[in-house]
This record gives structure tokens, C-alpha cells and sequence, in this order.
């Protein structure tokens, strides 16, 4: 999962902000009526996330980013985590689909899939108050289409203090509102592949003050890697509608989402070379960068559900999110305030399915491996089934995720005031507010090891194992219904129910003399946790395996005797609080129009989930924290910054250091590339430089960022060793790039995304390749209100390496690796009226 930007609204393309809030009901121009203006200078629009009160970025503290939606179609990526590729100081890993993603900000650790540290808003609340549960991440729940105006990115700053548990950024993605009649009607396909997606949008005043929009996509295919099914399916739509009035506004608005990816996670390969030039191989019949491990010979597989009743899961459902959300934006002024309120209820759930090859060997060492002398394979399903293997072909044994995600559902409310006054031959600006959330998991997770070849191409077929003595050891390529891989077959096992409630009150000041400006903010979080966890890992004679008919034909096989239960009669209390102190205080001198310089300093936390509710961290009787510092993470930021911005030029320059601590648990691997969970208990630290800027002259135009980074491992508590070394999967350099060309008829460009080398695991002996990536794009206008695009994502197919699940080469070379997708071309026709 992947990243762009700093500082002004010019990014990547982008205009620059005025000085209003976006949220008091300014208009923020739609598009449409004329696609070709839009495209060529896209409309001004004001920055409002994660701060008090909107002003110019010249006389702001703070390091922020905007991308227009004139930008977004040139982008060449459809994901969320896809977008935040191209905002600098993010480090964004993905495949270019929503969910399992990894998100970080200003070397930040990446120890888990998810943003732990920056919260992904969709209209200033965020998607779940916790962007890193387990199976989970924010991003399922969230899409980009033509709805989307903008998106604005805050690093650091003020996010400490006007959002909870976003300490390193708020990334927030705003919709349009209907200030202008007009819409936009698109429909695009792969080229080479099978995507086909429809997206429409409209809005328009309505009289009286009343306006609305409503818009979403749909979308269906197998994608742009081979996995023999249609991976893609489904889409979402949302409305809105706002009544202006003076002195403020009401809005009301809906959202309806179902729709599911593929799971582009771990992939097979063959590593050789050295830990510091690795050559990553494919295997034979196989592509990393065009393939996938699911098949549509393996659709469906039996388990047990989550009242310990044999059931069917069915992977083709892939990442899928289902979101049912309706919400109230308002804002009045009251006797000198402007008082302003955001509510939402969403009614959250879906699915998280993941097969993975945790062993890749020749036939006969599975076979010895897990039958004994003598075992046998033979084709459970496809079009070899019943057929013998005897020879030395590549088999997998494999773990079958399957994350039930029941309810999810984030109710927030945030409430604020603010005032100018006019103090002495200064403006003081003081805001206060408060912020309530209530956010439930409720998810259960399944697991199952499987045998199956790699055939390739969508075509992996399920292998059953039969004894020498002819006693079968599979069902249908099933090897045991559970974990069952060098930890207990129940291990994580596991189903949640649990609610988290936050109450955070805060304020602000800031006082505005010519041209300085001095500022603070202060935020006090209290969280109140309850619920269940059913788990046997929590031990106390909790059973967490049995022998179950699980396929119901009256007799116990021997993978029927390995089936994982949960303790349905023992769950484990959860019932703790917590609550900590966040602040934030910076300087802004505009030494000239043109310029200013600024620093600021912030201390913000992030408080932990479901992960920290395991064995050895929960007390399963009194539901309490065995050490309640695990309860939250504190993250110190320090900045410092120069923002220039005159004519055609803008350039913004950011130093800035993070520190945290983090008691977690993190998959990785080992030298020999076998997965492990490795519990932490480390501090990090991080120093960089941020760049941002953009030129345009006459029909020209080049945006540039990049990102410099020098991070640790300051200290680890569990393995010292590791202390100095670089957290894995954070690169030193990485940079994005759009020149383009703006003509009367014909835009065209291209976008570079590129990084340098980092470690696969921290300890820093693998290392895993940088790249470049380049994806250009045209638009033609052929007639007014007409685009035709063609984006072709990767398009010398580079080998972009997302994660290698290895700490070191292994001796048999085998491996698993996660990497971007290989050349993706989409076409699209527009039309706007």
C-alpha cells in the first residue's frame, strides 16, 4: 500500500486555498459545465482538515497537502492507499485495491497492515475511530469516484489535537456539495484486462438556498491479474443535500456501499543474488506482477463458523466492505461564534479473505513433510482432479484467512465553537470543542491450511495427501481446519465483541499580529473500553480444538480431528479505561507575500485496539490491562518549515522529527522466509526532510515531491539487537514527479513515483529493491464537454516490490513477496453537462 505533498493547495497539480473554511459553506466549485477548464486550471478551494479555522497556508504552522479532482484522473490508481502514494512524507504500501494496505507518515513504524498513526477521514470524520484493526483497515471502507472534490492530507500539526488517535496526520476525503448545476457521466474499461466501471455524478442549486448532489460508481471484472473469476464487483452511492442561509448552513447526507476486491497479498518466488542486490525469480507457469494466488478452482472451502457450527466460506468474496451511513453537517453563527457540528452513523461490516503459501516445496518433500514415508498426492478439484503427482512440481501448503467482519459500526460527533476578537492591534482566534465516538468490533476469525499446486494464471488447483497405508490426511485439500503451523491449531482462533467509547474535549488558540502568528491547542482523550473476547491462546483451560463432522457425511476424517473452536461458555472480560493529554504549539512569520517560515511543536497519541487484547496483555478475569501502558502510544513531533508561493511557483520545505513507543505484535519472517509473530516493545525515532513544488508556465506544468528520512529503532525492550537498525519497509529517499502539458485540445503527461531500497524485516539484512514507476497519461477533448483518457499505470512493467516476507535469502531460495501491479492501461470517455 502507497503515497504525496506539503504545505499549500497547489500539489501535484493543485490550486491554491483561500481564505475561508471549507466547512462554512464557501462554494467549492463542482466541475462539469466545462470539463476542459476544469482539467486545465482547477478551481480554488480551502483547506480544513485537522485544524481550527481555515486561513491562507502562508500564515499557517502546519505542513499540508490538497489534491484536486482535476489531478486524480491523471493519477493512474484507483485505491485509497493507491492516492496517498503521491503525498509526501506518507509512506503508502499497496496493490492498488482498498484493504490490506499499510500506511505510515514521517518514518513512523510500519509494524502492521493498517495506519495506525494516521486516520483516514471521509468529510472531516474519520472511517473507523481505529485505522489499523486487524483484518480491517480503514480503507475497506472507503473509495474515490467522481464524488470526491479533493483530497486534503495534514502531516503532523495540529492533527493531534482536532482528531483523536491521529497523531502522525489526518488524510480526509472531501465530497462535493451541489454549488454549481452540472455533471459528470464516465465510463472506463481495462485495456488487456476485464474492468469495466461506470461512474456518474450531478448536483445543482435548487432555489431558496437549498442545493444537492448525488453520484458513485460501479464496477465488475477480474481485474488486471489473472485469478479466473470476477474479483471486482460492486460499487456505492451517496447523496447529499444542504440548505444555505445566512450566516451558515445545514447538511444532510447518505452513503450506500457494497463492493469487493481481490486480495493482491503474498505471492511465491525464488530469491537469489545477495541480502544486498536480491533478484527476485518467478516461479515457472507463474508472474508476480500478473497473477494472484486465488483461483477459481478453490472458491469455496468448509469451516466452522463463529458458534462452532460447520459452515462454507467462499474466498471469491475477496476485501469486501459494506457500508450504510447517514450524517448531519451544520453551521450558524451565535452572538459573535461560529458554532459548527458533525455527526455520523455508520453501519459497518464486511469480509477479509487471504490465502497465503507459508511452505513452497517440490511435491515429494510436501508429501514426506506432512504424510510421512510413503504418502501420496493426487488433484482434489480442477481439471486434473483424481490425477496422481508424481513428480517434483512446485506444491504449496498454504493458510486460508477468513476475517468475518459482523459489525463495525462508528457513531462520532464532533462539536466546536470559534471567535475572532480583537485583541490590541492583533486578532486572537480561540476555538473549543468536543468530540464523542463509539466504536464497535465485532469480527471472528477463521483459519484452515490447505495443499494446493501453482499452476498459475488463476488456475491453482486444491491437492489431497494420502497416507502409505491409504488413510486420506485431506478433505478436498484440507490439512486441518485451524492455524495448526508451529503454534497451537487454535492459536488465532479468535472472535471480538468489544466497544470503544471516546469523549475528548479541546481547544485552541491563536493570535495573529501583522505578520506573525502564535499558536496552541490542547486535547484530553478519555476512552472507556468493554466487551468479550473468545480466545483458548487466553488460556485458563479454555478448549480451543475438537474433532467435528465438518463436511457432514457421518464420519470423523483425520483433518476433521483437527478443527479449531472457540470456548463459547468462557469469554474473556474486556473492561478497562484510559486517557491522555495531547498539544500542539507552533509560530508562523510571513516574512514577505511570498513567504514565510514556521516551527511547531506537538505531543499526540494513538490508543490500541483489538491487538493488545491477547495473552499476556489482558487479563481475561478482570477484563483489565496488564500493564495499562499498553492502553495508548505517544508520538513527539518537532518541524520546521519555509513556504514560498509567487506566480507560476511554489516550493514549501519541511525538516521534521517524530518519536514513539509501541507494544505490539508483528508478522514478519524468519531467516528461512517461514512466517512468525514477533511480539514488540520498542521507541522509534525519525528525522527527515520534506519537499514540495510546482511550476507552471504557459501550457507547461511540473509538481515535484520528495522525502528524505533517517529513522531507528531507538530501543527494543525484546530484542536488543535490534536497537540502531532501520524500521523495516521505510525507504531513506522517495519522491513523486508529474510533468505535463496543457494544449487546447490535448492534456498529456506522465506520473513517477520512486523510492530507494529498505529492509524486508528489522533486522536489516534483506534488503528489498527501490524502483521508479512510470505512468503517463492523456486526455483528449475532442468536443466541448468530452475527455477521452487513456492512463497506463507501471508502464515498463517495473518489478515494484512491495514486501518480501523474509529476513534474509533463504537456503532453498523460496519465498513470498507482495509487489505492485505490473502495466495497467484503463481507458475512459467523459462527459460533462
Amino acid at each position: 500500500m502507497r503515497k504525496f505533498s506539503l504545505l499549500a493547495a497547489t500539489l501535484l497539480g493543485t490550486t491554491m486555498p483561500h481564505t475561508a473554511w471549507a466547512g462554512d459553506g464557501v462554494p467549492a466549485p463542482d466541475g462539469g459545465a466545462n470539463e476542459k477548464a476544469a482539467s486545465a486550471a482547477p478551481a480554488k478551494k480551502a483547506f480544513s482538515t485537522g485544524v481550527a479555522k481555515g486561513r491562507d497556508l502562508l500564515d499557517t504552522a502546519i505542513s499540508a497537502s490538497v489534491i484536486d479532482e482535476a489531478d486524480l484522473a491523471k493519477l493512474s490508481v484507483s485505491s485509497v492507499a493507491g492516492i496517498m502514494q503521491n503525498i509526501p512524507g506518507i509512506r503508502s504500501e499497496t496493490s492498488d485495491t482498498d484493504g490490506f494496505s499499510a500506511i505510515t507518515v514521517r518514518g513512523l513504524p510500519l509494524s502492521a497492515d493498517g495506519s495506525k498513526f494516521l486516520q483516514l477521514q471521509e468529510d472531516g470524520l474519520p472511517v473507523l475511530e481505529f485505522g489499523d484493526l486487524h483484518f480491517a483497515s480503514a480503507d475497506q471502507f472507503l473509495r474515490a469516484d467522481l464524488t470526491l472534490s479533493q483530497v486534503q492530507a495534514i502531516r503532523g500539526g495540529s492533527a493531534s489535537t482536532f482528531a483523536s488517535n491521529s497523531p502522525g496526520g489526518v488524510v480526509n476525503l472531501i465530497s462535493r456539495t451541489g454549488e454549481t448545476a452540472g455533471g459528470l457521466l464516465q465510463v472506463s474499461s481495462g485495456i488487456g484486462h476485464d474492468l469495466k466501471r461506470i461512474d456518474f455524478a450531478y448536483g445543482s442549486p435548487l432555489g431558496d438556498g437549498w442545493r444537492f448532489h448525488v453520484g458513485g460508481f460501479y464496477r465488475q471484472g477480474e481485474g488486471p491479474r489473472a485469478i479466473g473469476y470476477d474479483g471486482f464487483k460492486g460499487g456505492q452511492i451517496k447523496a447529499n443535500v444542504t440548505k444555505a442561509f445566512e450566516g451558515g448552513f445545514i447538511r444532510f447526507y447518505a452513503k450506500y456501499m457494497d463492493d469487493r476486491q481481490p486480495n493482491y497479498s503474498l505471492f511465491p518466488i525464488l530469491l537469489t543474488g545477495t541480502n544486498d542486490a536480491p533478484k527476485v525469480s518467478d516461479l515457472p507457469g507463474n508472474d508476480i506482477r500478473s497473477d494472484a494466488f486465488e483461483s477459481h478452482y478453490t472458491p469455496r472451502y468448509l469451516g466452522v463458523d463463529q458458534n462452532n457450527n460447520p459452515t462454507t466460506f467462499d474466498a471469491q468474496n475477496g476485501l469486501r466492505g459494506v457500508t450504510k451511513s447517514v450524517g448531519l453537517e451544520a453551521q450558524f453563527d451565535v452572538a459573535g461564534w461560529t458554532v459548527s457540528n458533525r455527526f455520523r452513523f455508520a453501519d459497518i461490516g464486511g469480509e477479509y479473505n487471504e490465502s497465503i503459501p507459508m511452505i513452497t516445496a517440490p511435491a515429494p518433500m510436501v508429501a514426506g513433510l506432512f504424510g510421512g514415508p510413503g504418502a501420496t498426492l493426487a488433484y482434489a478439484g480442477g481439471p486434473s482432479a483424481g490425477q496422481a503427482i508424481s513428480d517434483a512440481r512446485l506444491l504449496a501448503y498454504s493458510i486460508r484467512i477468513n476475517a468475518k467482519q459482523n459489525q463495525l459500526d462508528n457513531a462520532t460527533n464532533d462539536l466546536r465553537a470559534s471567535r475572532v476578537w480583537t485583541v490590541g492591534e492583533g486578532k486572537l482566534t480561540t476555538t473549543a470543542g468536543v468530540y464523542n465516538a463509539s466504536q464497535t468490533v465485532d469480527m471472528y476469525w477463521n483459519f484452515a491450511n490447505a495443499i494446493n499446486d501453482l499452476a498459475g494464471g488463476g488456475a491453482n488447483a486444491p491437492v489431497n495427501l494420502t497416507s502409505a497405508g491409504g488413510v486420506p490426511l485431506t478433505d478436498g485439500g484440507t490439512y486441518a481446519y485451524g492455524f495448526g503451523f508451529g503454534v497451537p491449531l487454535a492459536a488465532y482462533h479468535t472472535r471480538y465483541d468489544v466497544n470503544y467509547k471516546v469523549l475528548a474535549p479541546y481547544a485552541s488558540a491563536n493570535y495573529q499580529i501583522g505578520k506573525l502568528a502564535i499558536g496552541g491547542s490542547l486535547r484530553w482523550d478519555r476512552g472507556s473500553v468493554k466487551g468479550r473476547v473468545f480466545s483458548s491462546s487466553l488460556g485458563g483451560g479454555r478448549i480451543g480444538e475438537t474433532a467435528l463432522d465438518i463436511n457432514r457425511n457421518g464420519t470423523i476424517s483425520v483433518a476433521e480431528t483437527k478443527v479449531a473452536i472457540l470456548p463459547l461458555t468462557q469469554p474473556a472480560a474486556v473492561d478497562y479505561d484510559y486517557d491522555y493529554v495531547s498539544y500542539s504549539t507552533g509560530v508562523n512569520y510571513r516574512v514577505a507575500e511570498p513567504f514565510s517560515v514556521f516551527a511547531r511543536y506537538s505531543r499526540g497519541a494513538r490508543a490500541n485496539a483489538e491487538r493488545i487484547l491477547g495473552a499476556g496483555s489482558l487479563d481475561p478475569n478482570s477484563g483489565a490491562l496488564i500493564d495499562p501502558s499498553t492502553a495508548y502510544n505517544v508520538v513527539k513531533q518537532a518541524e520546521v518549515g519555509l513556504k514560498f508561493r509567487k506566480a507560476g511557483l511554489t516550493a514549501y520545505v519541511t525538516g521534521f522529527w517524530a518519536s514513539t513507543g509501541e507494544r505490539n505484535y508483528q508478522i514478519g519472517a524468519d531467516a528461512s522466509g517461514q512466517v512468525v509473530v514477533i511480539p514488540i516493545n520498542r521507541t522509534y525515532s525519525a528525522k527527515g526532510i520534506e519537499f514540495e513544488g510546482e511550476v507552471r508556465e504557459g501550457p507547461f506544468a511540473l509538481t515535484l515531491g520528495a522525502t528524505w528520512t533517517n529513522a531507528s529503532i531507538t530501543k527494543d525492550f525484546t530484542d536488543p539487537a535490534l536497537e540502531g537498525n532501520r524500521p523495516r519497509h521505510i525507504p531513506t529517499f522517495s519522491f513523486q514527479a508529474r510533468p505535463e502539458v496543457n494544449l487546447d485540445k490535448v492534456t498529456f503527461g506522465t506520473v513517477l513515483n520512486g523510492t530507494t531500497s529498505s529492509f524486508a524485516q528489522d533486522s536489516n539484512v534483506l534488503k528489498q529493491p527501490g524502483y521508479v514507476l512510470v505512468s503517463p497519461f492523456v486526455q483528449f477533448h475532442p468536443v466541448d464537454r468530452v475527455t477521452l483518457g487513456v492512463n497506463a499505470f507501471n508502464v515498463f512493467d517495473k518489478l515494484a516490490i512491495v514486501q518480501i516476507a523474509s529476513a534474509a535469502i533463504p537456503a532453498g531460495g523460496l519465498t513470498n513477496a507482495q509487489v505492485m501491479n505490473g502495466r495497467t492501461v484503463t481507458a475512459s470517455l467523459r462527459y460533462a453537462f
